[in-house]
């Protein structure tokens, strides 16, 4: 049965178009991964069939009574909520419908018989629901999810204003879980997600026998999960059954054949446009030419999609520093309380360190605390010589409603136009992405604009927070590549072991200096 159906969907903003005359088919039970790179539609897709935005042109059609469950790339939480409060709100429908059957039973003392009557067949009705949907389990439900995405360690009473971004959006998806709806359209669940909780969300979504459409980068992930794919490409959506590695193989076989048909089709073109120049002026050969020529102006052209940029990411190094890069003595780090033990940290010239560990335990607090961005709370931070640090912030806002173009250029003054745009399409960005502002972009969009600013400065020190987060399979891949004939010394914190495994020369585990419970 059809759970969701888009038939004729198109889509754009401004003169850059998304989507043209797309369709799509949601079956019960099938497990979908939406890729794509980024710029491609993925997260304006969901939007789109959450009836959030409003497509241009098609139709949009849920299966009746379908229960609809979204986390997306930017949801956000209510402050003065606690953490039970939040995900004990994924069974409001049940809580309402118990207090409702509580106001059935206290109008029972003064109903007439006709009243009692009714009244009992709808409070054993809102009983049934109650039942069915395990209501008097919710408290170990709740306990049992949380558990899986490391939040009663955080704190079930915690207030979710107290919050880190990944610890939010754990509580987010939480709740999304614990609703069971009959579809979850999940954008890019893993980022902010340590390596544990990445696993725990593997295993489960394995065993869920509901649909969901998942959006994602992490690709060991997305192969462990899905058993179908839809591609995102020049406008189109295309359906590869298995999982990626097996839509990579079949869409490379497919992009050859296309390429060899096309080959094959211009040099019959080519031939037969030669035979009607040299034969259309001869008496004897012109009903032949023109037969030649209607072949030519019926034939239906097989057009090849245009190459997309691939990312190239090159930094520029400044001189050497100092042998030593910084080096902790006793340092405690934190806000209002401590988030680590006193730290005695060493980081020489050429080591490329990943800081590794659950979120929320202080691994952003301590790169700023290191680049003395925020106090430490005890003890001291030292740091050498000659330093030209590029920091890699996870998320930015700033710039937003300029446009790529005029963000880059206020950081690079002496730049030319053509220079701005050739450093803007070197990270795999296209014209109508380097002319929009930058608050229209994805979040892979958003992190080229901010990784092109990073490879244009000179720098001897990357210090880079999940610098993948968003990123597509080529820019991540590059990145990586980028990372390793980097000369310079790379602080870098990342939870996939796929990307940092390849780049660090030391792995230092977080959680083993953290006062906090994980």
């Amino acid at each position: 049965m059809s759970i969701l159906t888009v038939t004729n969907l198109s889509h754009g903003f401004g003169d850059r178009a998304i989507f043209n005359d797309v369709s799509f088919r949601l079956l019960k039970g099938e497990h979908v991964g939406l890729v794509g790179a980024n710029g491609e539609g993925k997260s304006t897709f969901m939007n789109i069939v959450m009836g959030k935005l409003e497509p241009d042109a098609g139709k949009i059609e849920w299966a009746k009574k379908v229960r609809v469950g979204y986390l997306d790339q930017h949801s956000v939480l209510h402050n003065g909520m606690t953490i039970r409060d939040v995900l004990k709100g994924a069974f409001q429908y049940l809580i309402d419908a118990e207090a409702e059957m509580n106001q059935m039973y206290d109008k029972m003392g003064e109903a007439s018989p006709e009243e009692l009557e009714q009244l009992l067949e709808e409070v054993g009705t809102i009983q049934d629901l109650l039942n069915n949907n395990d209501f008097y389990l919710i408290d170990a439900k709740v306990e049992e999810i949380a558990r899986g995405l490391g939040l009663v360690d955080i704190g079930l009473d915690r207030d979710v204003n107290d919050l880190s971004g990944g610890q939010r959006t754990k509580v987010l998806l939480a709740k999304l879980l614990l609703e069971k709806p009959d579809i979850l359209l999940l954008d890019e669940p893993t980022n902010y997600l340590d390596e544990s909780h990445i696993e725990w969300l593997k295993r489960y979504l394995q065993n869920y026998e509901n649909a969901f459409i998942l959006i994602s980068h992490d690709i060991p992930f997305l192969n462990s999960v899905i058993n179908l794919i839809y591609h995102m490409s020049n406008q189109q959506l295309n359906r590869y059954v298995g999982d990626y590695d097996s839509f990579v193989q079949q869409h490379e076989a497919k992009q050859a054949q296309l390429e060899s048909a096309y080959k094959r089709q211009q040099q019959e073109i080519a031939d037969l446009k030669d035979f009607v120049a040299r034969n259309k002026a001869r008496v004897s050969t012109r009903n032949m030419a023109m037969s030649r020529q209607k072949k030519l102006d019926s034939m239906e052209i097989i057009e090849l999609a245009k190459e997309k940029p691939k990312p190239e990411f090159r930094f520029k190094e400044a001189r050497t520093p100092s042998r030593m890069i910084f080096e902790t003595k006793g340092l405690v780090i934190g806000y209002d309380e401590p988030l680590s033990r006193p730290l005695d940290l060493k980081m020489e010239r050429g080591q490329k360190i990943a800081l590794v560990g659950a979120n929320g335990i202080g691994k952003t607090t301590l790169l700023r605390s290191i680049l003395g961005e925020i106090p430490a709370l005890s003890g001291s931070v030292e740091r050498g010589d000659n330093q030209a640090i590029g920091y890699f912030e996870q998320e930015s806002s700033a710039d937003n409603e300029l446009t790529c173009i005029e963000s880059v250029w206020n950081d690079f003054p002496a730049f030319t136009q053509f220079e701005v745009r050739a450093a803007l399409a070197k990270c795999g960005l296209t014209t109508k992405h380097i002319e929009s502002r930058i608050s229209v972009l994805s979040g892979g969009e958003k992190a080229k604009v901010r990784l092109c600013k990073l490879i244009n400065r000179e720098t001897n020190i990357l210090v880079l927070d999940e610098p993948t987060n968003h990123l597509d399979v080529d820019a991540k891949d590059e990145l990586k590549r980028a990372l390793q004939a980097y000369k310079g010394s790379i602080l870098l914190i990342s939870h996939e072991p796929e990307f940092y495994r390849d780049v660090a020369t030391d792995v230092w585990n977080c959680e083993s200096w953290t006062t906090k419970v994980i």
